[in-house]
C-alpha cells in the first residue's frame, strides 16, 4: 500500500520543525502502519506499544529507561520514537511534555491512539505548542484513486470548471462492499469484512471503552451499538435510545459520547446561522464502518459522509483553514445533507441522492438564498455531471477526485 495522506503533512509541519504528532483515529485505521512508515526518514528508529509489558514497567519507573537504546551521543543523527496507545496510561501528558522537554533536540515523537487523545486527561500540564495534532480516516475514493490532493479552493474551482472525465467507479463500488479500512477493503471479501467488523466491535466495547469508562455496563453499550445503524442520516433522538434500553437520558447520552470519543461514529450538527425555522439541537450521527447499515441508499450517504468529514479534518490540520461539516433542516422538515462551512461561513452544500439526478430547485433555492454558496448533488451513478449556473449533479468518483 502507498503512504498514506497524512505522511507528507505529518512529515513537514511537525517533524521536520521537532513537534511531537499525535495521530488519533477509529481502530484498525492503520495509525501504526502509518507511524512506522516514517521509518526510511529517520537514522534511528523505536516503537514502544503499551500493550507491552516491559514497556508498561519502564514507562511506569522512569520513561527516560525507554530512550537508552538511542544513540544520543552521536551528533546530527536523526531519531524517531513511536509511543503507540500511551494515552492509556495515567498523567501520560505529564511524562511525554518531561520528555519532550528534555530531550526534544535529540528525537522527535509520534504519539497514536484509538481514542481522541484530548479525552483522557490524567494530566494537568499543558503540551500547548508541544504537538500538532492529525486524525486518521478510513481509505476513501480521493486517496484510493492516487489523484493530486488540491487545496479547497483548488479543488471546488475544478469540481465547477473541469469537463467530465473517466473515474474509477470500480473504487466506490468496493468501498460500498468492505467499508474503507484497509484490512477489509484489501481483502476483497465480505465473509471476511463480517468477521473483521465483528472482531473491532469486541475490541471497542470490550477493550477500549472498558480502559476509557470502567463502566461495568459493556452489554448495553453493546446493545446501543447494534442500535445506531438504523439512526444513520436522521436526526438523533435520545429518548428514542433511552425507551429502546430502558436506561435514563443521561446514561444514553454519556455511551454515546464514550462511543464517539472512540472513533465509533462522528456527529454533525445543524447549520442554523441565517436559516429562518432552522433546527438548533439534534445531530445527525455516521459510521466509520458503513457496511453496518443495510439500507444501500443511507450506506452511500454515510460513504458521502465520510469522505466530506475526512476533507474537513484534513484541510483544518494542515492550516488550510477551519472547515466543518454541517447539515441544514428547517422546522418544516426541508433539508440539505450536508454544508461544509469554512473558517465559520458557508462554503458549499452538497445533496446525496443515491440514483435521482433530478435536483429539488424549490428547496435548493431557498437554502441558497441563505447560504449564498454553491450547491452540488452527488449520486452513485458514474459518469454524470451537469452544471445550472451555481447548482451541479455530479458522481461521487467525479466529485471525490482532489480529496484526500
Amino acid at each position: 500500500m502507498n503512504k498514506r495522506y497524512l505522511f507528507q503533512s505529518i512529515l513537514e509541519l511537525a517533524l521536520k520543525r521537532n513537534k511531537m504528532a499525535f495521530i488519533s483515529g477509529p481502530r484498525q485505521v492503520g495509525k501504526t502502519t502509518l507511524s512506522r512508515s516514517f521509518k526510511n526518514e529517520f537514522d534511528e528508529f523505536l516503537y514502544q506499544n503499551w500493550d507491552e509489558s516491559t514497556f508498561r514497567k519502564m514507562w511506569a519507573k522512569d520513561p527516560s529507561q525507554i530512550i537508552q537504546s538511542l544513540k544520543l551521543e552521536e551528533i546530527n543523527s536523526k531519531r524517531i520514537v513511536i509511543f503507540d496507545e500511551i494515552h492509556k496510561s495515567s498523567k501520560w501528558k505529564q511524562k511525554i511534555k518531561g520528555l519532550y522537554d528534555i530531550y526534544q533536540k535529540d528525537f522527535v515523537i509520534i504519539v497514536t491512539g484509538s481514542a481522541r487523545l484530548n479525552v483522557f486527561k490524567k494530566g494537568g500540564d499543558s503540551l500547548m505548542g508541544r504537538y500538532l495534532n492529525f486524525r486518521l480516516h478510513p481509505l476513501t475514493y480521493g486517496e484510493l484513486a492516487s489523484s493530486k490532493q488540491l487545496h479547497p479552493d483548488e479543488w471546488l474551482k475544478k469540481v465547477f470548471t473541469t469537463k467530465t472525465h473517466s473515474s474509477e467507479q470500480a473504487i466506490i463500488d468496493r468501498l460500498m462492499l468492505t467499508s474503507g479500512f484497509p484490512e477489509p477493503y484489501y481483502a476483497e471479501s465480505k465473509n471476511i469484512t463480517n468477521i473483521w467488523r465483528q472482531s473491532r466491535h469486541e475490541k471497542i466495547i470490550r477493550e477500549d471503552l472498558r480502559d476509557l469508562s470502567r463502566l461495568p455496563e459493556l452489554s448495553k453499550v453493546e446493545m446501543l451499538a447494534s442500535l445506531l445503524p438504523e439512526k444513520v442520516g436522521s436526526p438523533l433522538s435520545v429518548q428514542s435510545l433511552r425507551e429502546d434500553l430502558e436506561v435514563a437520558h443521561d446514561t444514553v447520552r454519556r455511551w454515546l459520547n464514550y462511543l464517539e470519543e472512540l472513533y465509533y461514529f462522528f456527529e454533525i450538527k445543524p447549520w442554523g446561522k441565517s436559516i429562518p425555522r432552522s433546527i438548533k439541537k439534534e445531530g445527525k450521527l455516521y459510521l466509520y464502518d458503513w457496511t453496518e447499515i443495510t439500507d444501500e441508499a443511507i450506506k452511500f450517504e454515510n460513504l458521502v459522509a465520510c469522505q466530506l468529514i475526512k476533507a474537513c479534518h484534513y484541510w483544518t490540520d494542515t492550516g488550510e483553514g477551519f472547515f466543518d461539516l454541517h447539515y441544514i433542516r428547517n422546522k418544516e422538515k426541508q433539508e440539505i445533507d450536508f454544508l461544509i462551512s469554512k473558517n465559520k461561513k458557508p462554503w458549499l452544500t452538497i445533496e446525496c441522492k443515491y440514483s435521482d439526478v433530478k435536483i429539488d430547485h424549490k428547496v435548493v433555492d431557498k437554502f441558497m438564498t441563505y447560504t449564498k454558496c454553491p450547491h452540488i448533488q452527488v449520486v452513485y451513478k458514474k459518469n454524470v455531471k451537469q452544471i445550472i449556473d451555481q447548482k451541479m449533479v455530479i458522481s461521487a468518483s467525479l466529485l471525490f477526485d482532489g480529496l484526500p
